[in-house]
């Protein structure tokens, strides 16, 4: 029961963090991207579908991923599942353990890896970039007497 409610607040909490992050206007203005947020999510998607397609087309030709330290004979619908899993889980964190590349894997997860650690930043800097200029259209704007907001 505690747990349920426990889950329950905490679902609630991160719904109105996340409404106040997008709609409310705290500041004098918001430099939230739809266009951006929208695209990384995609980019992401498209990097971990890429990455686990690779790893599974690789699985017929050796063995890439190995689940537990150990070698296990699964159906290609399992090996399917446990590349996009591990790409996945390779992209947004640094893995868990619990499936581990081995041979030319290694190399391939180390990539995915270094991929899912520079999106965030690139995109942080083209939102920055973008504010930047913004701000810079406010001042001549402003120099010139010109109100258009």
């Amino acid at each position: 029961m505690v747990a349920t409610v426990s889950v329950i607040l905490i679902f609630i909490l991160l719904g109105i963090s996340l409404y106040s992050f997008v709609f409310e206007k705290s500041y004098q203005r918001s430099y939230f991207s739809y266009e951006i947020f929208y695209t990384l999510i995609l980019v992401y998607f498209i990097v971990l579908i890429s990455f686990g397609l690779l790893y599974f087309v690789l699985s017929f030709n050796g063995v890439i991923l190995i689940e537990g330290g150990v070698l296990q004979d699964i159906s290609a619908l399992e090996s399917l599942s446990h590349s996009l899993y591990f790409s996945g889980v390779t992209l947004m964190t640094v893995g868990y353990g619990d499936i581990t590349p081995i041979g030319w894997g290694r190399l391939l997860a180390l990539i995915e890896a270094m991929i899912g650690y520079i999106l965030p930043t690139a995109f942080f800097l083209k939102i920055w970039e973008r504010s930047k200029r913004s701000d810079d259209d406010d001042k001549t704007y402003r120099q010139r007497g010109i109100d258009y907001l």
